[in-house]
């Protein structure tokens, strides 16, 4: 993995080894034997042991194909003094992904960068359970070419934002482009601004979230505010306008943690409008996904050095939600 993947988290690739991504082929399989101190949990001894993700280890244990003594045992299962495990990983499945003739927003478009505002409920790479419609199946139709520097599931992803997230993306079509987009978010000189709509009233008229986020440890889907393995994690907002159980208010980026602005305003108290994970989960307009809207994203060009911006509106359902608001004042 190369140091380019940074916007990409750990969280998210987890996901993608949980799965059954392997082959049964026996030739090219890995053998680890080891011992493990006395009272450990098998998986959690075994994920230290040979560096994989405990999801991906439990996955193992589940196939039965890690071993305490000869036997297989429950991923819960308390290591003994003297105990010997083996753990056997298969060579992994050659992943591939379809192109597919989805329509794109194309805000801009040249050699070397691509700019399309994301549709809410499309998710932006396959993952378990969204391996078809997603935007790299339709960018794969669209377009020749795309960098390979985060491998054949994320083709071209630099950042992302959440599938009921609508809005801006910036896509490389070749490994410089990449290189050059992807410095720019490590140093936090990519322009990212959301719009959105939260719970509740903002007293503060600007203010600045700064709050490492990390998983959340009681429910593995989620991220929260935490100091146990978290990442920095600053969002600065702005309110726009109050309503008498609303707000409606621009959020930017100072940095790119899995759903970052999701986690800080419901660390605020101040949840998104509609969000299924992190809100109320009633909502008063019926909603399915939340009021975020990656609104404007500026950047330099990497092969020119001009800096580039671009701004777009949200769809139609947060324009109508927030006319809504509006009235009913």
């Amino acid at each position: 993995m190369t140091e380019n993947h940074f916007e990409l988290e750990d969280e998210e690739l987890e996901g993608l080894e949980s799965q059954e991504t392997y082959s049964s082929d026996p030739v090219n399989q890995e053998i680890h034997e080891f011992e493990l101190s006395e009272g450990v949990r098998l998986d959690v001894g075994a994920t230290e042991a040979i560096g994989k993700t405990r999801s991906y280890v439990q996955t193992l244990i589940s196939e039965g194909l890690v071993e305490v003594n000869g036997e297989v045992k429950k991923a819960n299962y308390k290591i003994r003094q003297g105990d010997k495990v083996k753990v056997v990983i298969p060579p992994p499945k050659e992943l591939s992904v379809e192109a597919e003739n989805i329509p794109l927003d194309i805000v801009y478009e040249d050699e070397d960068v691509l700019v399309v505002n994301k549709a809410q409920g499309m998710v932006v790479h396959p993952a378990p359970g969204s391996w078809t419609g997603t935007l790299v199946n339709a960018l794969l139709y669209h377009c020749l070419n795309l960098s390979g520097i985060n491998g054949v599931l994320r083709p071209g992803i630099v950042h992302r934002i959440d599938k009921d997230t609508s809005g801006l993306l910036v896509v490389a079509k070749n490994d410089q482009a990449h290189q050059g987009l992807a410095a720019q978010v490590k140093e936090h000189s990519m322009a990212r601004k959301y719009i959105a709509i939260v719970h509740g009233v903002v007293l503060e008229s600007t203010g600045t979230v700064d709050a490492p986020i990390g998983r959340d440890t009681l429910d593995r889907k989620k991220m929260a505010v935490t100091f146990h393995n978290s990442k920095e994690a600053v969002t600065n907002y702005h309110v726009l306008e109050r309503f008498h159980d609303f707000t409606y208010l621009r959020a930017k980026l100072e940095t790119g943690r899995t759903h970052q602005i999701r986690v800080h305003m419901a660390y605020l108290k101040h949840p998104v409008l509609g969000d299924p994970l992190y809100g109320p989960k009633r909502n008063p307009f019926g909603l399915e996904g939340q009021m975020l809207h990656a609104e404007h994203l500026g950047f330099v060009h990497p092969r020119s050095g001009e800096w580039l911006e671009f701004t777009v509106k949200p769809p139609e359902v947060f324009i109508s939600i927030l006319e809504q608001i509006r009235k009913e004042e």
